[in-house]
């Protein structure tokens, strides 16, 4: 089992909340407190997940040109995709990808082993700010669960020994008559690993056997396309898998039965739902949506729980915010203070409690850029990492103030992940360990 010190799935286990470390460093720069960094080949926006010394991250690399050339950060921003993607980004979905996992050595940065998941001609497009391998894997100490929408999902032991391959169709994903690309990472669960892909085509949700890779179950979603990582909610009632889309928020038990679903009403998702202090709580919405809601669920709900006409709270509904969501980054609950980073660079703050705005808008830096990176806090500061490579450090309170920037000069838009004493930062081409200790 994975202990609170382990960071084995997107956000960690306690939703971008790590342990205190005194021994964790709040500043850094590509030469300060860098314990080491590698090169990482090819794109991917997965971010890194740690099991005890292992490091595993993910990449496509175009087999033609295994090093492409990066725009200025704001030519991705709002940029389409197809025939625009591929003479901006120099990814040609006509070229040959390989597919990449890597394990490396926590201590050294080492490169322990390299797996080729999968090689081939990239069915489909992708948004020229996505990769092919966006998704995050999961890990349970003794296999390390890839989900590629591209390719399929894969199981590999800690040595690289491949357990299982499971190919799954890759389905058009995008908004618009545009191809966006995957982006939902997997949940693992009591043996179960569990997949939502909501696409243009025939949109799912599934649980495969963590052990062989057999499919256990498929429900049918009457949704289009979303981002966003499926949740499991331990509670004391039972455990649910949480799904948000731009339609509805829908939960099922592990049998695949639908529990409860809330209405929604937005026109794309990417935010992962979580829970913080035995409350649900789930943002959706595009920025130039009317609503972009964030809603505090209760545990025990069932049936349709949607908020009626001008309602903010039900029996199950907590409380919730119309326009409070971000597009990408996920919200962060510290204490009883819930933090949505909103994309453009502004920071708010809500009693996670009541939903009370503790306070509005705050520009976290006149400099700061866009944002895609979800936030992670640990020793009562919050950290934001923008789309150019800017980490801003925040204080967690009631009152808006900026601490500090530590500039990696790259793009960013992973996620980063924290293990003791170790920050795992990645950017467009390199993995850092951000660390005091010594290399």
């Amino acid at each position: 089992m994975a202990s609170s010190q382990e960071w084995p799935q997107f956000r960690g286990r306690h939703a971008g909340v790590a342990p205190d470390d005194p021994t964790l460093p709040d500043t850094w720069s590509e030469t300060q407190n860098v314990a080491w960094k590698i090169d990482i080949p090819g794109r991917g926006w997965s971010s890194p997940i740690v099991w005890h010394n292992h490091v595993f991250v993910t990449t496509a690399i175009n087999v033609r040109q295994p090093k492409q050339a990066l725009l200025a950060t704001e030519a991705y921003r709002g940029a389409s995709t197809g025939g625009t993607m591929s003479r901006r980004d120099l990814v040609k979905d006509s070229d040959e990808f390989r597919w990449v996992l890597y394990d490396i050595d926590v201590a050294t940065g080492r490169v322990r082993w390299e797996r080729v998941i999968y090689t081939g001609v990239p069915s489909r497009p992708v948004h020229m700010k996505n990769s092919y391998a966006s998704e995050t894997p999961v890990t349970d100490g003794e296999r390390v669960y890839v989900y590629l929408g591209y390719v399929g999902l894969f199981a590999y032991d800690m040595n690289g020994r491949l357990a299982w391959a499971k190919p799954l169709d890759a389905k058009n994903t995008g908004n618009d008559g545009y191809f966006y690309g995957g982006g939902a990472s997997p949940a693992l669960h009591d043996g179960r690993v569990y997949v939502v892909n909501d696409n243009e085509e025939h949109s799912f949700i599934a649980a495969f056997d963590a052990r062989t890779g057999a499919e256990i179950w498929r429900v049918a979603r009457d949704e289009r396309s979303n981002w966003s990582t499926p949740y499991v909610w331990e509670h004391s009632l039972r455990t649910e898998i949480v799904t948000v889309g731009s339609r509805k928020v829908r939960s099922y038990d592990t049998t695949g039965k639908l529990l409860w679903e809330l209405a929604v009403g937005t026109t794309l998702h990417t935010p992962t739902p979580f829970a913080s202090n035995g409350i649900l709580y789930v943002s959706s919405g595009y920025f130039s949506d009317p609503k972009r809601p964030v809603f505090a669920i209760r545990p025990g709900a069932s049936g349709d729980i949607s908020l009626k006409g001008e309602e903010t709270s039900n029996a199950f509904v907590l409380w919730s915010q119309p326009t409070a969501s971000a597009t990408y980054p996920s919200a962060i609950v510290v204490g009883d203070q819930f933090y949505t980073l909103l994309d453009r660079g502004f920071l708010t703050a809500h009693d996670a409690k009541t939903g009370r705005q503790i306070y509005g808008r705050q520009r976290i830096a006149v400099e700061a850029g866009a944002f895609s990176a979800s936030p992670w806090s640990q020793n009562g500061k919050i950290f934001v990492l923008s789309e150019d490579g800017d980490t801003f450090v925040i204080q967690v309170g009631s009152e808006y103030k900026l601490l500090g920037r530590n500039s990696l000069n790259e793009m960013s838009l992973a996620s980063p992940a924290i293990a003791p004493s170790s920050l795992f930062i990645r950017t467009a081409t390199k993995l850092y360990r951000i660390s005091k200790t010594a290399p």
